[in-house]
């Protein structure tokens, strides 16, 4: 997109938005699924409106006629993720779920929490099916002899897989205390509503506990397993076609930064993200995860260097060689916005979406950034060919690039 620009003498935006999939046509995929729910165009004119795209990439052209030295440069690019498991017999997932008769509640499921907020997004799903304090709720660590057969927590489906089989689980139960309410005080089953750790019958109120106890004294099963496989994909690897994805989730970022052009260090100025999680299940954590997923993609594409050495030995194993983003590597300006009153239109988790991969991708605005950065030495009319990881080093050999293509126009305009 970038060498495209460059040769047409356009902003990398502008081509980046003629190649978006539309809504209604030019909508399916190589792999042949209709992309649905398309909403990668009114994110990006939100986050090019909010961020002052515009302005700040007449700014920084200014600036970088003026300063022969240090360079900025601006991108804003966007990613559509798909969202499941591409094998597809992954997509299942387990849950257990024990009520004892004080009312508290015991809860297991097949995910592994790596400090992602899994255990909190799957205990607020239960808590919020059964109307009470989340404090009501223990997880147990995953564990196959409490629920067999798990799934890897990988594919960033964590939270739709575990929390949707931790739903089901706490349907059934729930549907057995209101089926004995009914029974019991001799009413419909839509006199019956769990609300504030309570549950009123028609004109009673009883505590959570006091029902839990009532239906266990009239010997009404408080245990139940949970299940959930997710519908409507397929995938045939022979053809190379099908719908590998249940939905997609979609993001955008704005990134700036400054370039040093006499040694190819360079600082990341200001990034400005705005992404889809559908219903937020809980926007604290998905804000976090945006944010690291940011970090951990811009490390990997500007940081995070591979090299082998003749006997094809990895050299950079260990944090002496291998270098991941640290605290001062954060962008100085970071805002991060997540997508308004957008509910995803699949029966996911509270029409929730995933977010731990799809942020990891939005590292790429800071790599194109260094390009556009390194462009304006030659006046944005040549595009460097800086290769992954953006390391300082090959940010400066890509500035010599540019000052080489420019000495050759220069020599083709005197003959």
């Amino acid at each position: 997109m970038d060498h495209i620009a460059r040769t047409l003498g356009k902003d990398p935006l502008e081509v980046r938005k003629h190649n978006y999939y539309g809504k209604e046509d030019r909508n399916v995929t190589h792999y042949y699924q209709t992309v649905e729910d398309n909403q990668i165009q009114e994110l990006t004119a939100e986050l090019e409106a909010s961020s002052a795209y515009r302005q700040r990439r007449r700014e920084i052209a200014e600036f970088n006629r003026a300063s022969p030295v240090l360079k900025k440069g601006i991108a804003l690019t966007p990613v559509k993720f798909g969202i499941s498991f591409t094998a597809t017999f992954l997509n299942q997932a387990g849950a257990l779920i024990h009520i004892y008769t004080d009312g508290s509640i015991h809860l297991n499921h097949g995910g592994t929490e790596m400090g992602q907020g899994l255990n909190t997004k799957v205990a607020q799903v239960v808590a919020e099916e059964f109307q009470v304090d989340i404090d009501r709720i223990q997880i147990t660590a995953t564990n196959t002899d409490k629920v067999p057969n798990t799934s890897p927590t990988a594919a960033s489906s964590g939270a739709d897989l575990n929390g949707k089989a931790a739903q089901n689980a706490a349907i059934t139960i729930r549907t057995r205390l209101v089926e004995f309410a009914a029974r019991h005080f001799n009413v419909t089953e839509e006199d019956v509503e769990f609300r504030n750790n309570h549950v009123r019958i028609r004109d009673k109120v009883l505590p959570f506990e006091e029902l839990i106890q009532l239906a266990y004294f009239n010997q009404v099963s408080l245990s139940s397993t949970g299940f959930y496989r997710t519908p409507k994909i397929y995938y045939d690897r022979d053809q190379a076609r099908g719908r590998p994805f249940y939905y997609y989730a979609y993001g955008a970022a704005c990134s700036e930064v400054l370039v040093d052009t006499l040694t190819g260090e360079y600082r990341v100025l200001r990034t400005d993200i705005l992404h889809d999680v559908g219903a937020s299940l809980n926007p604290s954590i998905d804000i976090g995860q945006v944010e690291g997923g940011f970090v951990q993609g811009m490390g990997w594409l500007t940081m995070e260097e591979l090299v082998w050495n003749q006997q094809g030995k990895l050299t950079t194993n260990g944090p002496a060689g291998y270098k991941i983003p640290a605290v001062a590597d954060m962008p100085a300006d970071f805002r991060v916005r997540l997508v308004e009153n957008r509910k995803n239109k699949e029966d996911t988790v509270f029409h929730s979406k995933a977010v731990g991969e799809p942020p990891f991708m939005l590292g790429i605005s800071v790599w194109c950034a260094l390009q556009d950065a390194v462009a304006s030495v030659g006046d944005y009319r040549h595009a460097p060919l800086i290769d992954a990881p953006a390391t300082p080093e090959r940010v400066l050999w890509g500035i010599e690039q540019i000052k080489h293509a420019m000495a050759q126009d220069a020599v083709l305009e005197t003959v």
